[in-house]
């Protein structure tokens, strides 16, 4: 049959199955609507009244400039959002009346005092100042990352549509509406273009002069709108959380018209009876602690140069250079877990039905690219990392500053990055972690008087590196050891030796602090940190008390570990062998490891402390599980059932109720072979934590669930952490049969891999570089030296 033929085969399918639209999507990897975002309460039958209407919308982005697209017919709303829209301003909250009390915290906690090392560590080991604002920052030097505003399409026509149909095409990073109204179809193709960086907006109809509207842009406060040059102008100054005004930011937009005419007022710009329009918006701030080489950033003459550079190209230019730089990335990585026909459903009605069923592979298929589009979206190289609402947020104050929380947050944001084949988009974040240095370097000193330099569990673009305003959250000395692991993910995955050359500094610097952290425990010898908590737990101390501080709990032992394994590594690939690389071996072989508690659970705190709240959704000492590498099946056997037993006992308890919570459960339970287990985790972000629009909820929306989860469906199909590339290590009886292309597994391989009836059937293996591949199957491992660049195919 022709590709004529099939099409319209396909078309009449749809006829027949009741979906009466011509623009019904012809690619699978889709999330599509018959309603628009604002669809009314009493015209839904699926619930879109449970959500706002923004989370409805379709997101697109380019890494600096986000943009939410909601579809309405009368009135288009596209909010949008630029990469350092932060108020706040760089602010000095180190304490240094921290560190003379540390020594009888410790004092007090070794002898079993638990209360009143709780009240003095509440006390002196907080932060001075205003800190985050308690999670409320905007107006608070901390700040938070808020909405650029508004761009609002009004086309004044109230009449009445059909065929309304709206779309985000994952493969080209396009959203898409149309719509039939007084017998005119009209279309509109919306994308962000990082080659020109700019948002793309494509109006049509299909008969001449039926496109008249009016644009508006606004947000909440701090705005005013101007037109200049034939372009609508917004901009504005952020509070810098002192009293004054800090960072300035402005927005462009400026209209290409086929036929009719444009004019302009003082806030708005107005096409009369075109046959088509372009949009062209870009947006920029004078945010420089990114640029050190700049003293200031020219926002206005950027957001001027980017849109003359747009303008000067057709649509159809716009649009292929747009696609092919995405599609660069995409393209890498396919899943299949549905050979049999799809069913055509829109999207929010297949996440209603998913419920219900909890079954639909072709769910999953898009849910695990989606993270992929949003890892591509809000995080590319250049720009700022990926923060709790990726780029995306619509308030002034966002939940939580939309800021980079460093106690699992930010870092399973990129959980996705290296085994799904974007290893490009790690880059923001370890930017990030260089930034911190210096402002980290000088909380080290005056907080603990340590060597090194060390962030707690929140920073933001402005460098904050302090503990919280309250200890019991805020005294998490073990982020640095976490988010710093991932230097040592992205060289193990790459073989970047350049880049861990440039890096090799920032782990120095952060072991020089744990090096100074640790003590001996006067009853074991060994090393521990402390005082410090386990994100964000509380147990019951034999005094009584409610506590969250200790000694060497079992997170900020496992990080600590990982860490001084990750330096080891990367100073045996740099030929490095010194005193500072020999002490950190030492302490390595000395710490307080992970240990088993009379129940048979892995202990999250050194001592067998009763848990206040057993299902807590923070699973911190299960680290040296997933993400870390401490413990695994095949090496630590003993603890990895400890483990098991500790993530069964969570959610017997209500554990994993939260979005980003129950993503880190199904890669807790891939890492330890449970599939069944890890499906029922994904099972549970699908049918409890995902909105109309699939972002991951906390709730609210948060961005690391929708990370978690693609990560986690990773790790079902491809494990690569003990030393041997796994394939299938935890593949439910839900997917018998499937393929997925394009997987990366550490030591530089790229990996295919097919199954029917549940078994493997055949897998391809390329490799980057010289080396042997150890390749296990089923308990079978084999293997094979390969050359840079050369294939191995195996098959059973």
């Amino acid at each position: 049959m022709k590709f004529n033929q099939l099409y319209l085969f396909a078309a009449f399918l749809f006829l027949v199955l009741g979906c009466q639209n011509a623009d019904q999507p012809k690619s699978d990897l889709k999330l599509w609507y018959d309603k628009p975002a604002n669809a009314s309460a009493e015209d839904d039958k699926n619930g879109w009244k449970d959500d706002p209407e923004w989370l409805k919308a379709l997101p697109l982005g380019n890494g600096s400039l986000g943009a939410m697209v909601f579809g309405d017919v009368n009135t288009e709303r596209i909010q949008l959002n630029e990469e350092s829209m932060w108020s706040g301003s760089v602010d000095d909250n180190d304490n240094p009346d921290a560190r003379e009390a540390q020594v009888e915290i410790r004092r007090l906690l070794f002898e079993g005092k638990y209360k009143e090392a709780t009240q003095l560590t509440n006390k002196t080991q907080v932060c001075k100042g205003a800190g985050s604002g308690h999670g409320n920052g905007s107006t608070v030097p901390f700040g938070c990352f808020q909405t650029l505003g508004d761009l609002r399409i009004d086309f004044q026509n109230e009449a009445e549509y059909q065929n309304y149909y709206r779309d985000l095409d994952l493969n080209t990073a396009v959203a898409s509406v149309s719509y039939t109204q007084n017998d005119v179809h009209f279309k509109r193709e919306i994308f962000t273009s990082y080659p020109d960086q700019v948002l793309v907006a494509r109006f049509t109809a299909d008969k001449p002069g039926q496109l008249s509207f009016s644009c508006s842009l606004d947000r909440p406060e701090y705005f005013s709108t101007t037109t200049e040059d034939d372009q609508l102008i917004m901009s504005g100054a952020l509070v810098d959380g002192k009293g004054g005004k800090n960072l300035e930011y402005m927005a462009r937009l400026k209209a290409v018209n086929r036929g009719g005419e444009l004019a302009f007022n003082n806030s708005e710009l107005i096409v009369r009876n075109a046959d088509e329009v372009i949009l062209l918006l870009s947006a920029s701030t004078d945010y420089v602690l990114k640029y050190p080489e700049y003293k200031e950033r020219d926002y206005k003459s950027i957001t001027a140069k980017n849109i003359e550079k747009a303008a000067a190209k057709s649509y159809k230019q716009l649009l292929a250079d747009h696609l092919a730089e995405y599609q660069a990335y995409f393209s890498r990585v396919e899943l299949d877990l549905t050979p049999e026909e799809i069913n055509p459903v829109p999207t929010d009605k297949r996440i209603a039905q998913f419920k219900e069923s909890q079954h639909d592979n072709h769910l999953v298929e898009l849910m695990f690219q989606y993270g992929r589009y949003l890892l591509i979206s809000s995080s590319r190289p250049g720009c700022l990392p990926a923060n709790l609402q990726g780029v995306w947020a619509n308030k002034i104050q966002t939940p939580w500053n939309a800021d980079y929380h460093t106690d699992v947050n930010v870092q399973m944001n990129y959980w996705p990055a290296e085994v799904c084949n974007l290893s490009e988009m790690h880059e923001p974040l370890f930017d990030l972690v260089a930034s911190l240095v210096e402002p980290g370097t000088k909380t080290a000193q005056v907080q603990y008087g340590n060597r090194g330099w060390v962030v707690h569990p929140i920073t933001n673009i402005w460098g904050y590196t302090s503990p919280g305003e309250a200890a019991s959250w805020g005294m998490h000395t073990g982020a640095s050891a976490w988010i710093a692991t991932h230097i040592a993910e992205h060289y193990r995955f790459t073989g970047d030796k350049e880049f861990l050359e440039r890096m090799y500094p920032v782990l120095k610097g952060a072991i020089a602090f744990y090096l100074d952290w640790l003590v001996e425990d006067p009853e074991t010898g060994k090393l521990v940190s402390g005082p410090a908590v386990s994100p964000e737990n509380t147990f019951l101390a034999p005094d009584g008390s409610r506590c969250q501080i200790s000694m060497g709990p079992a997170h900020d032992q496992e990080v600590i570990w990982q860490l001084f394994t990750d330096f080891m590594l990367a100073s045996d690939e740099l030929g490095i062998s010194d005193d500072f690389v020999k002490q950190t071996t030492e302490a390595r072989a000395n710490l307080a490891g992970p240990k088993i508690g009379s129940d048979g659970r892995l202990m999250e705190w050194a001592h067998e402390f009763p848990e206040v709240e057993p299902g807590h959704r923070h699973i911190s000492h299960l680290f040296a599980v997933h993400p870390g590498e401490q413990i695994n099946l095949q090496e630590t056997p003993d603890l990895a059932a400890a483990a098991k037993k500790s993530l069964d006992y969570r959610i017997e308890n209500g554990g994993g109720h939260t979005g980003w919570s129950a993503a880190w459960l199904i890669s807790q339970y891939a890492r330890l072979g449970e599939a069944e287990k890890a499906e029922h985790s994904l099972n549970t972000v699908l049918a409890k934590s995902t909105s109309k629009n699939l972002f991951g909820q906390h709730p609210p929306f948060q961005m690391d669930a929708n990370f978690g989860t693609t990560a986690g469906i990773a790790e079902m199909l491809i494990q690569s952490h003990a030393g041997v590339v796994e394939l299938l290590p935890a593949l439910p009886a839900d997917w018998p049969a499937g393929k997925v292309s394009g997987l990366r597994a550490r030591g530089g391989y790229t990996v295919d891999i097919v199954w029917a009836e549940g078994k493997l059937t055949s897998a391809k293996i390329n490799a980057d570089k010289d080396g042997t591949l150890k390749l296990k199957y089923n308990d079978v491992v084999s293997e094979k030296d390969l050359k840079a660049g050369e294939t191995f195919h195996f098959s059973l």
